[in-house]
């Protein structure tokens, strides 16, 4: 029952401060986060779990079944665990939210009892997505998630905040509807009369299809792993369906940049992993130059729309669009290598996209604007914000000993070893983002940071404050560890793919180890 426990603690929380006075909100909201943080981090040194959750082979961890509702001749059950791929995901969202709460101690000055709210209450929803097991139940989460951060845009967003609150809910409203479709279509031509993803994992594995809807197995497969690809590809998001995101990113306050770019966008790729490449391998084989295709698109397309822009905002928002195509690629490589890469990619751009909006966040709360145009030399004032800054940047380049350079390496070398055609040269055409990432950053770093002060601005730029600074520095520090450490999230995460790669009859033709 912890991980029932640790969402009720976290929705009691979420209650707690929305009725507490707005001048220890934030306060109170922060002590509390700590705990969710204190219960992931207890979960992850006692994990135990092997395997893969949606194979019957495997074995979770913190797992409850319980009997809930009938729908029809469907049976609707609370079941939820962990395993190697969810388990870090569950730490990344205590984490990000913690220190996410601690950064808008600055920026959030009105209504602070419902904003901390809704972040806690977004928290107890991601929770629930990332250990869910019943689809039904995941798809609740799944929505639910959606609320607050519909508000929190909408609400303490900027000058256009209405617009991009509604398009985010437009366009991920729909695009859930589109996946749900798939889903359930694919569950009817199935022998099963449950929505537990462990029993439809199985049913899909033995092949025991009827035909629904006029149409055969194996294109009623086809039809199923579009519907639910494109739904999560609007959540990820992948270029086409990217242009929600930076109107999002720029209207919304900066915690919930952090915690949309860091965790948010994850709910997207996690599903894609769980339903599109562990329910349905083949297809994702016999379409993977179509999809690598569109990893690459999104890379190189996103990289140079960040480097096309002025609004620092933007430029990091276009980086997760760029970098988010990199976890594509290493998912349809389909090799330990690639899915571990991906995975552990979620993580590691988590921290690092979370850690520089965050910097962009302390720099704004100080300038009032976030126009490379319009600062220079900030170094020289804010030294702390800076130094933290460029550790992100370089982070984000793939410097070695930092988590964006693991993730990266883990999925070139998955690339490399794809048996799907042209795979080396779809990799090597995602390393060149690289020289773009590095070329938009380092104009962006260089022009804010560094050279003569002046600032475009009334407000006179003085250092973060300490929780400004606390903040940042813990998550450069989290950069840093996992870098030098992959290990601490790689194990598990090889353990939990191993299963898929195993699962797939061509599968003897891939890199089958990945032993660090």
């Amino acid at each position: 029952m912890l991980i029932e426990a640790l969402i009720a603690v976290t929705l009691v929380s979420a209650v707690a401060v929305m009725l507490a006075p707005d001048k220890v909100a934030g306060k109170l909201a922060f002590a509390l986060s700590l705990l969710p943080v204190a219960g992931s981090l207890w979960m992850f040194a006692q994990f135990n779990a092997s395997g893969n959750a949606l194979f019957e082979s495997g074995s979770l961890a913190f797992e409850t079944t319980a009997k809930w509702i009938s729908v029809g001749p469907y049976a609707l059950n609370w079941h939820v665990g962990l395993d190697g791929i969810s388990m870090p995901l569950v730490v990344l969202s205590t984490l990000l939210t913690s220190l996410a709460i601690l950064s808008a101690w600055t920026p959030i000055q009105e209504r602070q009892s419902q904003f901390y709210s809704l972040m806690l209450f977004m928290l107890a929803s991601l929770l629930g997505v990332f250990t869910a097991l019943d689809f039904f139940v995941w798809f609740v989460f799944w929505e639910f998630v959606l609320v607050p951060m519909y508000f929190l845009i909408g609400i303490w967003g900027g000058p256009r905040r209405k617009y991009a609150a509604i398009k985010f809910f437009v366009y991920t409203n729909v695009a859930s509807l589109l996946m749900f479709i798939g889903f359930v279509a694919l569950v009817f031509a199935l022998p099963v009369q449950t929505m537990d993803l462990p029993a439809i994992a199985a049913a899909l594995d033995a092949g025991n299809f009827q035909t629904t809807y006029g149409l055969g197995a194996e294109t009623l497969k086809v039809v199923a792993f579009f519907a639910m690809f494109i739904g999560f590809a609007v959540k990820v998001p992948m270029v086409p369906l990217h242009t929600w995101l930076p109107d999002a990113h720029v209207q919304a306050p900066t915690p919930a940049s952090v915690m949309l770019a860091g965790v948010l966008l994850k709910m997207g790729t996690y599903a894609l992993l769980r339903f599109n490449f562990t329910l349905l391998p083949g297809v994702a084989r016999d379409y993977a130059v179509l999809i690598a295709a569109l990893a690459v698109l999104s890379v190189i397309y996103g990289a140079m729309l960040a480097l096309a822009q002025q609004d620092l905002k933007r430029i990091v928002a276009y980086s997760s669009v760029s970098s988010m195509g990199y976890v594509l690629l290493g998912l349809v490589a389909y090799n330990v290598w690639g899915l571990g890469g991906a995975t552990f990619q979620m993580v590691a751009h988590g921290l690092i996209s979370g850690l520089m909006f965050m910097c962009v966040g302390v720099i704004y709360n100080a300038a009032h604007t976030r126009m490379v145009g319009d600062l220079s030399g900030i170094a020289d004032k804010m030294p702390v914000t800076a130094a933290v800054f460029v550790a992100a940047a370089f982070g984000y380049m793939g410097l070695p000993l930092m988590a964006g350079f693991a993730g990266e390496l883990f999925i070139f070398l998955g690339g490399f070893s794809a048996t799907f055609p042209y795979a080396q040269l779809f990799t090597a055409l995602a390393m060149f983002g690289i020289v773009v990432v590095a070329g938009y950053l380092l104009f962006a770093m260089q022009r804010v940071l560094f050279g003569p002060f002046s600032a475009d601005t009334d407000y006179d730029i003085v250092p973060a404050a300490p929780h400004d600074a606390v903040a940042i520095v813990v998550l450069v520090v989290l950069v840093v560890v996992l870098g030098t450490v992959p290990e601490v999230f790689y194990g598990m995460i090889q353990d939990a793919v191993n299963p898929m790669v195993d699962s797939l009859p061509e599968a003897t033709a891939f890199l089958t180890g990945g032993e660090l």
